[in-house]
Order: C-alpha cells, then structure tokens, then sequence
C-alpha cells in the first residue's frame, strides 16, 4: 500500500522471510497489543535475531505499517472476497476469518484503533480500509450488484462491524444471520438482464 506515512522502511527483501516476520508481528500484537510488539518479542516468535528484525524495518513504526500493510492480503483471501458466483453464496466465508485468521483480524483492530491516538498510523489504516473497500467493490459487481463506493463502504462497514463483534464475542450464528439478511437486502441492488 503506497502512501503509508511516517515509517522509516529500510529496504526488507520480500519472500518467505519477510512474510515470517510480519507473520510475527500480526501474532505478537494480537496475543499482547502493541505493547507487547518489541524486536525481541517479534525475533522470538520468528526464530531470528532481534538485530534482524531491527536491520530490516528499522523502526518499530516501521514493522507495524509494514505488517498492516501485508495484512490485506491474507484477509481479503480468506473471505474470498472479488470472486463471482451467486449471491446466495455472497459473503459466505466471511465468519471463517473469525477461525482461520483470528490473529490478523485482531492485529488489524488493535492498529486502527491504535492510529486515533498515533497520527504517524493514519495512512497505513487508511490504505488498508482503501483496499478492503476497493475490494467489496470489485466484490459486489462480481456478484451483480450495481454498486457505486459509497455501497461498497457502507457494505463493508457492515461486514467489518460483524467481524469485529464476532471477534470479541465470538457469535457465529449471529455474524452468519445478519449476513444472510445483508445478502437478502443486496439482491434488491442486483443487475437484471
């Protein structure tokens, strides 16, 4: 995500070793918060030295946009989000981020949260939310949708707030209810041939 601002990147190789340490970091963050994110913390849940973790992103600042960053991937692959099929499948697999990738939903809660009160986090959180939204766009109109930004946003927003209560209160059936009636309320903004 390019724009990020007011992290001091030191040019990190991508590959396997990279993606360890954010790896890291994503765990680290989501079992103790940004307190707990240190080099050693990071060097020690990815089998390396602190001094490498240090080397390769510089700053802590650094690690954390760069971890929010690569977290978008991950998130918008597991949802499955900008494949087409019937939007009675839409969404559907949604609630498996709350399983398979708890850590990074967290890592990413405790970031944006984090960036109200660290300015400095503003355009890595911002960039991530562009790419989810740019994504529930593509998403949308893949299902057939006729959808503009602003229903991408207000869909995401809907989806990003069941996944954030699911994450703290951990009710399946609820997050999979209300996306079943948010994909009922969507079929009305479906394309007709």
């Amino acid at each position: 995500m390019a724009g990020s601002q007011g992290a001091d990147k030191a040019d990190v190789p991508y590959g396997d070793g990279r993606e360890a340490l954010l790896r890291a970091v994503v765990t680290v963050v989501a079992r103790g918060g940004l307190r707990a994110l240190t080099y050693r913390a990071v060097a020690t849940e990815a089998g390396v030295t602190h001094g490498l973790v240090r080397h390769h992103f510089g700053s802590r600042d650094a690690l954390i946009v760069a971890a929010t960053e690569y977290s978008l991937g991950p998130a918008i692959e597991v949802t499955n989000l900008g494949e087409s099929g019937s939007l009675d499948d839409w969404a559907k697999d949604v609630p498996r981020v709350l399983i398979d990738e708890e850590e990074l939903t967290a890592f990413q809660f405790e970031v944006i949260l984090e960036s109200r009160r660290r300015p400095e986090l503003k355009g890595a959180v911002r960039d991530l939310y562009a790419g989810f939204r740019k994504a529930m766009l593509a998403d949308l109109r893949a299902h057939g949708v006729e959808a503009d930004k602003a229903l991408a946003t207000l869909v995401f927003a809907a989806l990003d707030g069941l996944i954030f209560q699911g994450l703290a209160l951990n009710e399946p059936q609820t997050t999979r209810a209300a996306i079943r009636r948010l994909r009922e309320l969507l079929k009305s903004a479906q394309l007709t041939d």
